[in-house]
């Protein structure tokens, strides 16, 4: 059966200080870039609180990591054991594994495993990867992303975390380049499947492709200036689900105004006949 999971972004007005993982084309580096947020509950105390409001898995942000020191990952396994909530996924917002540019790819790469290293230290199933940045045209970039993918799944692998990617970014924007992205990998990777990031005429159809090949969906929704969901147009993406016949983790995303927890009870109360 599916089941109701939430991610630290529809939390991200709760949670500290997010911390932008960035590239620096002068130095040819990594840099973080920190922007400053209210704390009303650190992440250890996250699984608790989840699993307090019904929810039975959550997604965390790499940004939302106040550390990757291996007695603080051990902390976080430790709280989401005994909340008896899933750490389902890692989500990495950052990287560009289509990049031309062999420096930057490769550093990106290694920046990659070290977060694999760190979800499977904090107990996470999988760790979501960004295909890349390039244009989704890009035929060659299709490519090294797909062969990058299928490495770090390797990797991965023998640590007992999935590699999964998602239709975010340009190079994944389209449900045809989605696909073709898993087969180049030789379907050795699997995909995330986000409502908000399929745009146009075509969007629904894009969902219902990518969703057979997806452990995750990002219910997202769109929202007017009070935080009110589009609940037709919502619908019309839940609908995709029961046609699918999609068995796996539905994660709410919410990133209206007013209060977050308030904000995922309104999209929630339209997800759950769908489960």
């Amino acid at each position: 059966m599916s089941y109701l999971s939430v991610s630290t972004w529809s939390l991200h007005r709760l949670l500290g200080p997010l911390r932008w993982t960035q590239w620096d084309q002068e130095t040819g580096s990594h840099i973080t870039r920190e922007q400053d947020q209210p704390q009303v509950l650190s992440l250890l105390e996250l699984p608790a609180e989840a699993s307090s409001r019904g929810y039975s898995a959550v997604e965390v942000c790499h940004f939302h990591f106040p550390s990757t020191e291996p007695d603080y990952l051990q902390e976080l396994r430790q709280q989401f054991e005994a909340s008896g909530i899933s750490f389902d996924t890692l989500l990495l917002d950052y990287g560009d594994l289509s990049s031309a540019d062999e420096k930057r790819r490769m550093a990106d790469y290694r920046l990659v495993q070290h977060w694999i290293e760190a979800a499977a230290q904090a107990g996470a199933k999988r760790i979501r990867v960004i295909a890349g940045d390039s244009p989704a045209y890009d035929e060659e970039a299709l490519q090294r992303a797909a062969a990058r993918l299928s490495e770090l799944q390797e990797y991965a692998s023998v640590r007992g975390v999935q590699v999964v990617t998602e239709n975010f970014r340009p190079l994944t924007s389209t449900g045809a380049n989605c696909l073709r992205l898993l087969e180049k990998g030789h379907h050795s990777f699997r995909m995330i499947t986000d409502f908000g990031n399929f745009t146009g005429q075509a969007k629904y159809d894009e969902i219902s492709m990518t969703l057979p090949y997806s452990v995750s969906v990002h219910a997202k929704a769109h929202y007017d200036d009070a935080g009110i969901p589009d609940e037709p147009e919502f619908r019309s993406c839940l609908e995709q689900l029961k046609a699918t016949g999609y068995n796996g983790a539905v994660v709410l995303i919410y990133d209206g105004p007013g209060d977050m927890w308030e904000g995922l009870e309104r999209i929630r109360r339209i997800v759950e006949p769908y489960l």
